[in-house]
């Protein structure tokens, strides 16, 4: 098995994966310019010669007799489209075989990947479309959620399958580790050994929602901290991340930021934190897969987290059952500077909105929210950070009892706070064995054998897919406006 990435993967982390593997043997190769073409400083010429001649070193061998087989995680992400054409182009010329696994959509509220994609070749929805979703004799594109399987399969009937990570359950750790991780983070929350914790287990990006977690904390259990693990993401994120810390500073809020952003290598692992919180959070506005649902499971801690439509119904499939999932979080208008959000919104909106491909602007619903006429209680997911922070500013004992009355299961849910504690996530029969490696192998083998003597679908077919994927990501439902800017 031969690993090939951009930078050279972290050392701990390969030597585990190696050792996951053994007896097939792991290696692996880097070049820079199958990294982010957004942090790379080569021209899009130069990187596609680069990408092109890195591909036939690795391939030279392969003349069509199936002794290669290549997997691409994640090319519908969009960061580096020229590894995706290049990649297809010499796949098809040597008859190698491809699995382009799927986790996430540059249009997927990431449209600032549409301009990095046109400045490396790719200028049209068409031409997109070829890139993200290429046919070949006997390829195969894996969605990791059945809604995008769904998609893929409208496409290609027998070239595509669902196919959700495969997940290794850990038993909870030990009382002594934790506590130890507890009192790590005790140091960090201003000495305090004995508040609850709520652990958001994640990178910082706006897609995170972070401030509402903040605001479930405060009114779910008002003592607890609320703690993050990573850093920014990237530095289209930081911006938001400063932001927020600054706010939490400020008004002393019981928040702390990326904890392991940094930390020595003594630090706890995210594995411990979990194991010392009192309740795991979840936030987003947008996930492929939902790790953390599996990670509060695993860890026997309660779950609080949004009930999203292409998440949660494939791990109640595959046997979980979670009691503490909502859909949305309202607050009333009064509690922010209403009018200015709408004009700020408004104007977000339309600059949003010019930057998609001309043929988009007409398939975006507009968002309803977007009325001068304050509602009654208005989704706090919908608002831009400076209106969440506005929200954010009022005390909890000051907005508590409303938001309870705009969100009837907030009451039952800080009273089983303040009287014990949240149910945790249950798990059915066979649960475990569903997303076991087994499992994982069972489904893609199975998806193998028919790709391998399908034929390969007509181009029109990738392009039909995708508008279908943009028009569904492009209503009201997926409309956010943190997400239209670094800078709301």
């Amino acid at each position: 098995m031969l690993l090939l990435g951009g930078d050279r993967p972290d050392a701990v982390w390969l030597e585990a994966f190696a050792r996951r593997m053994s007896p097939v043997p792991v290696s692996w190769k880097a070049d820079p310019s199958l990294g982010y073409t957004a942090e790379q400083n080569r021209s899009p010429e130069v990187i596609r010669r680069r990408v092109g001649a890195f591909l036939l070193r690795i391939l030279k061998g392969n003349r069509g007799k199936g002794g290669d087989w290549v997997w691409i995680h994640n090319p519908g992400l969009g960061r580096n489209v020229v590894v995706a054409n290049e990649l297809a182009r010499v796949c098809r010329a040597r008859g190698v075989r491809v699995t382009w696994h799927h986790h996430d959509w540059w249009f997927d509220n990431r449209w600032a990947r549409w301009e990095e994609m046109r400045v490396h070749g790719v200028k049209t929805l068409r031409a997109a479309a070829r890139a993200m979703l290429p046919g070949g004799h006997g390829w195969m594109h894996a969605g990791i959620n059945r809604r995008d399987a769904a998609r893929l399969r409208s496409a290609f009937p027998e070239q595509a399958v669902w196919l959700p990570n495969p997940v290794e359950f850990k038993a909870p750790i030990g009382v002594r580790q934790a506590k130890e991780a507890r009192a790590w983070l005790a140091k960090r929350l201003d000495g305090d050994e004995k508040s609850p914790v709520w652990l958001l287990p994640c990178r910082f990006l706006r897609r995170k929602n972070v401030a509402e977690a903040v605001l479930l904390a405060r009114w779910i259990q008002p003592e607890a901290w609320l703690v993050t693990t990573a850093g920014a993401s990237s530095k289209d994120e930081i911006g938001t991340w400063t932001r927020l810390k600054a706010a939490a500073e400020t008004h002393r809020w019981r928040v702390r930021l990326s904890v392991l952003d940094g930390a020595p290598s003594t630090a706890p692992s995210v594995e411990e934190l979990l194991g010392a919180s009192a309740v795991v959070v979840l936030t987003s506005l947008v996930e492929g897969f939902g790790l953390p649902y599996l990670e509060a499971a695993a860890a026997g801690r309660p779950l609080v987290a949004r009930r999203l439509g292409n998440v949660v119904p494939d791990l109640e499939l595959l046997g979980f059952r979670f009691p503490t999932l909502y859909d949305e979080v309202k607050v009333s208008p009064g509690w922010l500077d209403w009018p200015a959000e709408i004009e700020r919104q408004t104007r977000l909106f339309a600059a949003w909105r010019a930057g998609l491909p001309r043929v988009c602007q007409d398939w975006v619903q507009l968002p309803p929210w977007l009325d001068k006429t304050a509602p009654r209680g208005v989704p706090f997911s919908r608002l831009t950070l400076t209106g969440q922070l506005e929200v954010l500013t009022h005390p909890a004992e000051s907005t508590r009892a409303f938001a309870m009355t705009l969100n009837p299961w907030l009451r039952r849910w800080a009273a089983r706070a303040e009287t014990g504690v949240l149910p945790c996530v249950t798990w059915r029969a066979g649960t475990t064995e569903k997303l076991s490696g087994r499992a994982y192998a069972g489904r893609f083998w199975r998806a193998e054998r028919l790709a391998r003597s399908a034929p390969p679908p007509r181009e029109e077919e990738a392009e039909s897919a995708q508008e279908a994927f943009i028009r569904e990501r492009l209503s009201t439902e997926h409309l956010y406006p943190m997400l239209w800017t670094s800078e709301t």
